[in-house]
């Protein structure tokens, strides 16, 4: 394969590697010349290319310590298997018998403790090659050479006879006679000061045991090579040379596969195991913001919203440059009914924010816990939304802690958060039944509290005043002024993926939406152009749907405007029940799923109707009065309708005003005068129309 060949193979086999941290034109190109000189080493030394070691290690099993009569039967083995390697060189069916030639080698290693055990299965393979090729085992003539060099040392110093002497008491002895030979060749080395030459200690050693190596089984080969040229940082490379060694490099590659490599496998299947336990126990899934597909980034949201909750978000996070505060503080408070988006709108922001997106749920708290402790929560529940709490405390930066249906929390804990929102930022905590003070000054950390104007029984949700005075307070159905328009226009943006005939727009440019709408409004068509292509069967149904879902999304908006109106007023200076019906994005979205092009303005009527008689029924109390409100609104009231709407607020202001007099005798006493009175006058009247139509 040509060098450009080669570097070709290597990119295509790195390509996929990207993420360890390789570079391209660097490493690929350095591994491209050691693969070239590698691959012309490996085959230019035939059977050289096993290292001293494990062939010294197969001569010693198999020539001094394998059993005659397994040897006999292996050799025959081996002997035909070389026949069917020379007629089919690259078949790889003979594995397993490498396998049972690598038991027979462990034994011997484990028994003898002259090498490593794990050269074991090298072995087995140069035993294989050898047997199965010639009876001769191959010499390396470096080794040859150590052999001749050493035995010349001796006689130069009249020590050969003590030398050949110290060998014969342990001929029938091998493995002991072999380590005396090692020390003999691994001494002499060290005289002369050449180590390269340690490499092929155990070959030498062993020859002087053989002692019938022929010369024509003795081979050279070129094993070392300086590579040039080369580009990467490391610390075998020096001004771009690499001194390579065949056989070191291939007992590097054999550790690093046998080992290294499982090994980092399975820190990293562990890293990973730990990694996804310990996120598990974090719940750090969980606490990432999920924006619905359903959300709509619509004029409302960069007019009207963005403005003042970023506003609010600067002092509570901070900001960059000449506008930075040194403290941060301030809580936002969101107040609407349910539907109006105030939990999305939060989690859109973190998302874009890149804030972990902390979600405590009020109602599973309720009104019996007031301590931030898990332990002293009444139930599973409230123990759970405790600990997430404690949890966004423990990490301390980078979040939003968002405090939803807060009007289902008792005062008393709302209260816990006070110093959390001023300029201290602190906060008591218990986080894994350690009671810790958190100190968040200069974080990255925001508190947001959501909630209805009414609790769950319908009773004025009320603040504690410490909190509300730290917190910037917004109404998100309460938008008045320039930014009225954007309101009204948000229902229609809102609700047109749950529409069947308008979904198709919620994929489409926003300008369209838009054009459609004003037709819709104006019913001209003049000077609206459109970015997509519409027919004309597609262009009626869509205004047709659009002028339905106008005139129900004023109806809504009524609704909300007369449920704002309502939640404000006081008690005592009502003139007429509580107004709860609700007019939000999950009312409008309810009702514009059913719309369609066919239906008259007598069955859209009905569609709104029925919503809201069948959302009337869901009340805690006050359901009559409550529809009857809406009839009077709308202008749907009957006769029957107005006399019961009458009698109703005039029994809740008398109800008032008996309830304004306290619970003394002498208010009770007022008040059945009082009832005297009105039927004395009820007779009085009945008995002048019965005088008017006597005359």
């Amino acid at each position: 394969m040509l060098s450009a060949d080669l570097l070709l193979y290597v990119q295509k086999c790195m390509a996929p590697l990207y993420n360890e941290g390789y570079i391209k034109g660097v490493h690929d190109a350095d591994a491209a010349k050691i693969l070239e000189v590698l691959v012309a080493t490996d085959s230019g030394a035939d059977l050289l290319r096993y290292s001293s070691q494990v062939r010294a290690c197969a001569n010693l099993y198999w020539n001094l310590f394998i059993q005659a009569a397994e040897k006999e039967l292996l050799k025959h083995r081996l002997k035909g298997i070389g026949i069917i390697l020379k007629v089919f060189p690259n078949t790889t069916q003979f594995s397993a018998l490498i396998d049972e030639i690598a038991v027979g080698i462990c034994a011997f290693l484990d028994e003898a403790k002259l090498f490593d055990a794990d050269i074991a299965l090298e072995t087995a393979e140069y035993l294989f090659h050898e047997i199965s090729i010639d009876d001769e085992f191959i010499a390396d003539a470096q080794a040859v050479q150590l052999q001749n060099h050493f035995i010349e040392q001796l006689k130069e110093r009249n020590y050969l006879k003590e030398f050949e002497d110290s060998l014969k008491g342990l001929e029938n002895h091998p493995a002991a006679g072999f380590k005396l030979l090692r020390k003999w060749i691994s001494a002499y080395i060290d005289s002369a000061e050449n180590a390269l030459m340690h490499v092929y200690t155990d070959e030498a050693a062993f020859l002087f045991l053989n002692k019938t190596t022929q010369k024509d089984k003795i081979h050279s080969a070129s094993l070392q090579q300086e590579i040039d040229g080369m580009q990467g940082n490391h610390t075998l490379i020096k001004d771009g040379k690499y001194a390579f060694d065949f056989h070191q490099f291939n007992k590097k590659l054999h550790v690093f596969h046998q080992k290294s490599v499982p090994a980092f496998v399975e820190f990293q299947n562990r890293k990973k195991a730990l990694t996804d336990q310990f996120r598990k126990e974090l719940r750090l899934e969980e606490f990432q913001p999920k924006v619905l597909t359903s959300f709509v980034r619509n004029k409302l949201l960069d007019n009207a919203y963005l403005p003042f909750i970023g506003d609010n978000l600067a002092k509570q996070l901070g900001t960059v440059g000449d506008t930075k505060l040194s403290d941060r503080m301030g809580m936002l408070l969101l107040i609407s009914p349910p539907g109006y988006g105030k939990t999305t709108l939060m989690e859109y922001l973190c998302s874009r924010l890149g804030l972990v997106f902390m979600k405590i749920n009020g109602p599973a708290i309720g009104h019996n816990v007031t301590s931030v402790d898990p332990k002293e929560a009444g139930n599973a529940a409230a123990a759970e939304e405790l600990e997430k709490l404690n949890l966004a405390l423990e990490m301390g930066d980078n979040l939003m802690l968002y405090l939803d249906d807060i009007q289902h929390c008792n005062p008393e804990f709302l209260q816990k958060f006070i110093s959390l929102c001023d300029a201290q930022r602190k906060m008591e905590g218990v986080y894994k039944g350690r009671s810790k003070t958190y100190d968040l000054k200069g974080r990255k950390v925001c508190v947001v509290m959501a909630g209805n104007p009414y609790t769950e029984s319908g009773e004025k949700f009320r603040i504690p005043d410490m909190l509300a005075n730290r917190a910037d307070i917004y109404n998100l159905g309460d938008v008045v002024g320039s930014a009225n328009h954007f309101f009204t226009l948000s229902y229609i943006e809102n609700c047109l993926s749950v529409n069947p005939i308008l979904n198709k727009l919620s994929t489409k440019s926003q300008n369209d939406i838009y054009s459609f709408l004003k037709m819709a409004e104006n019913e001209n068509a003049e000077g609206l152009n459109f970015e997509a292509s519409y027919s004309a069967a597609e262009v009626h149904e869509i205004v047709s749907v659009l002028r339905k879902l106008t005139k129900i999304r004023d109806v809504i908006f009524r609704v909300n405007q007369e449920y704002i109106h309502s939640a404000a007023q006081a008690e005592e200076y009502r003139t007429e029940p509580a107004f709860r019906l609700q007019g939000s994005y999950r009312d409008m979205s309810k009702i514009a799923v059913k719309v369609l092009p066919v239906l008259n303005d007598a069955e859209l009527d009905e569609l709104l109707l029925s919503h809201y008689t069948n959302e009337s029924q869901t009340l805690t109390s006050g359901a009559e009065t409550n529809l009857l409100k809406f009839k009077e609104m709308v202008g749907w009231m009957n006769e029957k309708d107005k006399q019961r709407w009458a009698d109703i607020k005039a029994t809740f202001v008398k109800n008032n005003k008996y309830k304004a007099m306290g619970e003394s005798s002498v208010n009770h006493v007022i008040a059945h005068m009082e009832n005297m009175t009105e039927g004395i006058n009820s007779i009085a009247q009945v008995l002048g129309k019965a005088m008017e139509k006597g005359n």
